[in-house]
């Protein structure tokens, strides 16, 4: 073979070899691109350092790969299931003083202990039946400046309601109570206090000149009057016993009269002197019907009222 020939083809493998090394280069270069290989210092417990190369990102798989494993008194930050933080450094230490008597003490604790610290709790279904309290309320009709008396014209009843309460227990004791529905099963009933002008009589009564008995009430003068006179009740009015200043009307005490006369008005009837009030009335109600000469007196019965008929009688008016 010719020197040259035997040039050219040592030429030629030259250049082969080359390119096959550059191939190589390339390739373990891509490798490592796409692997992504980090530096990663690891700290002992004994303050020994070592520095490893790998691709892995979980710190229990970097500290497998490079064949670590922790003592029973050791713990890792980061933990184990962590992805490496930014620093790059896993710190293996003993565990403190503190960790180990926790960890012995869970360790020590039986499962019958567990169980015999569970705690039911338990949901009940609770109906009770509460009173509800009556309100008071105060019917003022008296005079401005006069002495007055209370007179209770409707006595207050409790009413009741049924409350059901979702309730919650443990061992017994009550830990939680949530209301559901409440139900009212009666109304309480309003206590109805009626404040009036005290009625005083003189002690000394004389007969005036035209035959009739005298009265008064302290400090006041009354207007003597002659009005048209009947009599109404319940049946009356459609069995309806509230008058227009909301107190319940009584016999020998409730009379209707026209506006000149508001609630609260003493009226004096001589007529009716021998009668259980002794003639002496209080305004509390009025009526379409109702004029300043006309005066309606509240009965027990309508046989009363009919008894009574229609009459004009001297009224001493005191306002």
């Amino acid at each position: 073979m010719k020197t040259d020939d035997k040039l050219s083809i040592r030429i030629i493998r030259k250049i082969a070899f080359v390119s096959i090394i550059f191939v190589c280069i390339f390739a373990i270069g891509v490798i490592a691109a796409k692997s992504d290989v980090n530096s990663i210092k690891i700290v002992f417990a004994d303050d020994c350092e070592t520095t490893v190369m790998t691709s892995k990102t979980i710190v229990s798989d970097i500290l497998e790969e490079n064949h670590i494993i922790l003592e029973a008194d050791e713990e890792v930050f980061p933990n184990l299931d962590s992805n490496i933080d930014l620093t790059k450094t896993i710190t293996i230490s003993k565990a403190t003083a503190e960790k180990k008597i926790i960890a012995e003490e869970v360790e020590s604790v039986s499962t019958e202990e567990i169980l015999g610290n569970y705690v039911t709790v338990t949901e009940k279904i609770i109906t009770e039946q509460i009173e509800i309290p009556f309100e008071t309320i105060t019917k003022d009709v008296s005079s401005s400046g006069t002495d007055t008396t209370n007179k209770v014209l409707q006595e207050g009843e409790n009413g009741l309601k049924e409350v059901k309460y979702k309730a919650r227990f443990q061992d017994d004791i009550e830990i939680e109570k949530q209301m559901i529905s409440e139900t009212v099963i009666k109304e309480p009933v309003d206590k109805i206090v009626q404040i009036s002008t005290k009625v005083t009589a003189r002690s000394s009564r004389s007969r005036a000149s035209s035959g009739t008995i005298s009265a008064s009430v302290e400090g006041k003068t009354p207007t003597v009057v002659t009005l048209n006179t009947s009599a109404y009740c319940a049946a009356s009015c459609g069995g309806n016993t509230k008058t227009a200043s909301g107190a319940t009307a009584s016999s020998w005490y409730t009379v209707a009269a026209g506006r000149g006369y508001p609630a609260g008005t003493i009226i004096y009837i001589p007529y009716f002197a021998n009668k259980p009030n002794g003639g002496w009335f209080v305004v509390q109600d009025t009526g379409g019907a109702i004029t300043n000469n006309h005066l309606d007196i509240w009965m027990d019965s309508m046989s009363e009222c009919l008894s009574f008929g229609r009459r004009n009688l001297e009224c001493h008016i005191y306002r």
